[in-house]
């Protein structure tokens, strides 16, 4: 593998694209100092109080805790809320946008994370698909009106015991606890309308293209294979355009037509001084 033809190959597709679809994981974030929970230790690393619980991420990103310990939960998703509100989207972030902004479709973001940080990085709210929804809105946790809010008035306060502090957010409807509205293992009461919104604006965006002949160019950044959402949602893509993808990660780049083992702000930054 030659990482230097690959590099200029990414680059001359994302020049010459009308459209760039852009696929993320967690691995993008770690640019901008976010964790990825990438296996138990990274997670315990991220929260030494829940190594003390002996829980793996999947067992606490799990609404059953809202249930059962409701301030285990809300400590949990409340610390993660104030961290993604706090984080500033590294230079990558900047590098897509501006490229974005020079295409005639644009571009659409197909990301698995939760945290916001495309929108805060300028892409608008109307060009992004959240797939296991969004820390910054709320739902109740019975989903009683199939409703959601807005997150920016919540404050999470947690004590050194790693526990949400009184009062916990509630539903404005029936007074019950609230929940992040973010899809969780073993999850079967999470409110889907907003995410099947932006899926929707995704469809026509890319028949769009498709019915006009437009030529797309797919980049994929720090999607992993343990939940292989969007690396299965950019394979798929890259099949029905039949072009190649390009596919950013440090650890699992394989798999793909373009690969760049490398973090996600080091390849935007190749890709666009490649020459």
């Amino acid at each position: 593998m030659n990482i230097n033809n690959d590099l200029q190959k990414a680059k001359e597709l994302l020049e010459e694209a009308d459209a760039l679809f852009i696929t993320a994981g967690a691995g993008i974030g770690v640019d901008s100092g976010l964790p990825d929970f990438r296996g138990v230790e990274g997670f315990w690393n991220a929260y030494p109080k829940v190594r003390e619980l002996g829980l793996r991420f999947e067992e606490l990103a799990n609404p059953e805790w809202f249930e059962s310990d409701p301030h285990l939960a809300w400590a949990f998703y409340g610390h993660r809320l104030h961290l993604y509100r706090d984080t500033v989207p590294h230079k990558g972030f900047e590098i897509l946008l501006e490229l974005s902004n020079t295409k005639k479709y644009e571009s659409f973001i197909f990301t698995s994370n939760v945290d916001g940080q495309f929108q805060k990085a300028g892409f608008s709210k109307e060009q992004v698909m959240e797939c296991h929804g969004s820390i910054h809105h709320l739902q109740c946790i019975d989903n009683c009106q199939g409703m959601i809010w807005s997150a920016d008035e919540t404050d999470i306060e947690i004590g050194e015991d790693f526990r949400a502090q009184d009062p916990l957010p509630t539903c404005p409807f029936c007074g019950g606890l609230a929940r992040p509205n973010i899809l969780m293992f073993g999850d079967y009461g999470w409110e889907y309308a907003r995410t099947d919104g932006q899926r929707e604006r995704l469809v026509k965006w890319m028949d769009t293209i498709e019915a006009e002949g437009g030529r797309l160019a797919i980049v994929e950044m720090g999607a992993g294979t343990a939940v292989p959402t969007v690396r299965n949602t950019s394979e798929q893509i890259a099949a029905r355009f039949n072009v190649p993808l390009i596919r950013i990660n440090p650890r699992e780049s394989f798999g793909a037509e373009i690969e760049l083992p490398m973090g996600a702000l080091e390849a935007l930054q190749q890709i666009i001084s490649n020459s």
